[in-house]
């Protein structure tokens, strides 16, 4: 009996141990670099809490331009790189055409619908998280006038936008929002120059808290309002602590989930394609504290956003999303 027991115990662990090894996750970031401090970071981090965990290492590659995402795509295929991640939208053209030629292999695209077989598609409820930081930027202004700096103009941005404005005109009706897109080609993602010229520009106007949805460009927009002795917020990362004291919160998206459980899926043979969808309820949005913005969030201020977020999960208030009606109403 003993031995019987033992023997199964020695089983199961060598079947684990060689599942594992059949396990060659990797990921693939967007523009911008692993290192950007906000989507691809997330991404990153996903992955590192994957390996920390698991003890499994995974292959990472940050392209240079838009001309090596098949190139790269299919290189991890061919070496047999399993489940496979792609950290933005601009994945889903390559992604198509090599998800159909490797079958066997599981891929995840982040913000991006590929209707194949197998491939997990990722999309957040950005509108909803966008909707509890524009009631903290209203509450927290002191000229009632707000402001929004997209990164490539696309509706996926004015997702964040859209969502924003709707947070900040419930809770204060003669609010102003003011709002600008950084470019309408990839570069707008890793522009901070601009992004900062963005910022004064809205500050000028009157903006004393201004939302950056933007990758790096974004880094460029909370330096200009830390420099103005002004607020701003932060997005995908938790970027509270990059201008201590001058980031009122950060939109939460946790692009780390969705890497992290794409890669634990495949581990555990569970791996489930289709699509996915995280808003406040699944936990894949939300808004940061921490001891970076403690003193800057009032008991009010927190009280009004998580009423909202409250609202928002029991389904009392539904958030625009600009995705599916590209007519913002606010």
């Amino acid at each position: 009996m003993k031995r019987t027991l033992l023997s199964l115990v020695a089983t199961a662990v060598m079947t684990a141990a060689a599942y594992a090894e059949d396990i060659k996750p990797a990921i693939i970031y967007d523009l911008g670099g692993k290192f950007d401090k906000s989507f691809n970071e997330a991404a990153y981090n996903g992955a590192e809490k994957f390996k920390s965990e698991t003890g499994i290492d995974y292959r990472d590659f940050e392209i240079a331009n838009d001309s090596q995402r098949e190139q790269a795509l299919r290189r991890f295929a061919k070496d047999g790189n399993n489940p496979i991640v792609m950290a933005g939208f601009s994945w889903s053209a390559a992604l198509e055409k090599i998800a159909d030629e490797y079958p066997d292999l599981s891929f995840a695209i982040i913000d991006m619908v590929v209707d194949k077989p197998n491939v997990r598609s990722v999309v957040f409820k950005e509108q909803e998280g966008s909707y509890l930081v524009g009631v903290m930027a209203a509450k927290a202004s002191k000229t009632g006038t707000v402001s929004f700096v997209g990164g490539m103009d696309i509706p996926l941005i004015r997702k964040f936008s859209c969502g924003y404005k709707g947070g900040v005109m419930a809770t204060n009706g003669e609010a102003k929002v003011l709002e600008a897109m950084t470019g309408t080609t990839p570069d707008a993602w890793n522009d901070p120059v601009k992004g900062g010229e963005i910022a004064k520009s809205q500050m000028d106007q009157g903006s004393d808290v201004i939302y950056a949805a933007a990758g790096g460009t974004g880094l460029g927009v909370l330096q200009a309002a830390a420099d103005a002795d002004k607020l701003a917020i932060g997005v995908d990362s938790n970027q509270n602590g990059i201008q201590p004291g001058h980031v009122l919160t950060s939109m939460l998206k946790r692009v780390d989930v969705a890497v992290y459980d794409a890669f634990m899926a495949a581990k555990d043979g569970k791996f489930e394609t289709g699509i996915n969808v995280l808003g406040l309820k699944e936990g894949g949005v939300d808004y940061a504290m921490d001891d970076n913005n403690k003193d800057l969030v009032t008991e009010d201020m927190k009280a009004a956003v998580e009423a909202a977020k409250a609202d928002i999960i029991d389904g009392k208030v539904e958030v625009h999303d600009y995705m599916s009606d590209e007519a913002c109403p606010y």
